[in-house]
């Protein structure tokens, strides 16, 4: 989607009916901000007030996120389209999270494996150093925590037995047995336990 023609629509249309971004706000309980973001493309409008700003703006959802007023013939064209780039947008989207969660799990073993060494080498044996590598050991669990998060944002996780694809709650993962991203999961479905791999498409 070009947020930038989306934008240019958006004032277009608000014109048209005669309105300022104040009295559009007004109208959808936001900000003037807010309008002034989608009109120069620097941001999309919710998903939770898109029906009514197209109300307000006598257009279709589908004219909003094509930029420009749709003919009925080319309707069925454009909506595929439409589609296919939300889609290419999710995979984007979905590959930059997952990129995001090797990166922070990768920086943050370095960091660990740095201060307990720091503190097994520098520090005179003791109690302190037992406290420091401890502190070490769960602040490095933070990102960890996050990471998971990540994780389970990304696709779902294939049942070996039927294979449903299964979205689990955040402590279901948190607590499962895992090898990598293959998680030790019980299926809704089936309601069996099993070796539940990460893919990609729900």
């Amino acid at each position: 989607m070009d947020q930038i023609k989306i934008g240019k629509f958006i004032a277009e249309c608000r014109k048209k009916e005669k309105l300022t971004q104040m009295q559009l706000a007004e109208k959808l309980n936001i900000t003037d901000r807010a309008v002034s973001k989608w009109e120069t493309g620097k941001a999309m409008p919710d998903s939770s007030i898109m029906l009514e700003l197209c109300d307000v703006l006598k257009i279709t959802v589908n004219d909003l996120l094509s930029g420009e007023k749709i003919s009925m013939e080319n309707n069925n064209q454009k909506n595929e389209q439409l589609l296919l780039d939300m889609a290419k947008e999710l995979e984007q989207k979905n590959k930059t999270i997952w990129t995001s969660m090797w990166t922070i799990l990768t920086v943050s073993m370095v960091a660990l494996l740095a201060g307990i060494l720091i503190a097994a080498f520098l520090i005179p044996e003791g109690i302190w150093q037992l406290v420091i590598i401890l502190g070490i050991c769960i602040v490095f669990l933070i990102p960890c925590f996050y990471a998971l998060k990540l994780e389970i944002s990304v696709g779902a996780y294939k049942c070996k037995n039927c294979g449903h694809k299964i979205v689990p709650a955040y402590s279901e993962a948190l607590w499962a047995m895992h090898r990598g991203t293959t998680r030790y999961l019980k299926c809704p479905k089936c309601n069996k336990r099993s070796w539940c791999k990460k893919v990609f498409k729900k």
